[in-house]
């Protein structure tokens, strides 16, 4: 019977030895023990697993977190969102099929992976969404696209950690909608004072 230490299990799961300590408190994957309280797990333990997560009857659409901050000088940031995420689903015995990071405003609707996973969620291939917070999926309009996904069978889970949220960013994000408007503004301004210099429309 060959013997796993819990070292060599978490890196064939795919998750870390603290998730399995917490799996095995918990009784989602029991672990067992030497002489000296010691955890271990057997070829067949991995092979239950397994096959009880490949079950054919068993939902095959992905679970996946996403994360995002809107500059490449956050990556830390991003990392910070990326281990919250991972932490949290591993104590609920939940492994992610995928982790999404991406780079780029929340107010930018065009982010090639956030699209991609759009994408993937309207061809039903998703099932469940873990995020930080809100606007780390969009910075406005976040209850449309929830929407959108519970109509598409995809759940988003919102973890609620405020931290995750920079002050910096929305910002950053309001100046932009704030120089946008003034921009237009003053298209507009231009465009009425042709209006007033031009003797033929002005006469009529």
């Amino acid at each position: 019977m060959a013997v796993l230490k819990p070292k060599e299990m978490a890196e064939r799961l795919g998750v870390t030895v603290r998730t399995l300590q917490e799996w095995d408190r918990k009784g989602i994957f029991p672990a067992h023990r030497t002489p000296t309280n010691k955890r271990y797990y057997t070829e067949q333990d991995y092979l239950k697993y397994i096959n009880n997560n490949s079950d054919p009857k068993k939902d095959k659409r992905k679970v996946v977190g996403y994360a995002r901050v809107s500059t490449a000088n956050q990556k830390d940031d991003l990392k910070d969102q990326e281990e919250f995420i991972r932490e949290f689903v591993n104590t609920k015995g939940i492994i992610l099929d995928e982790m999404i990071t991406d780079i780029g405003s929340g107010l930018n609707y065009k982010r090639k992976k956030w699209n991609k996973l759009l994408d993937e969620v309207m061809q039903g291939k998703i099932k469940t969404i873990y995020i930080t917070y809100q606007d780390r999926f969009i910075r406005f309009g976040y209850d449309w696209f929830e929407k959108l996904c519970n109509q598409n069978g995809t759940k988003i889970v919102v973890l609620n950690n405020r931290e995750t949220s920079p002050n910096e960013e929305l910002v950053q994000d309001v100046l932009s909608i704030l120089h946008v408007f003034s921009c237009r503004l003053y298209d507009l301004r231009k465009y009425k004072h042709k209006i007033s210099e031009d003797k033929e429309l002005t006469n009529k």
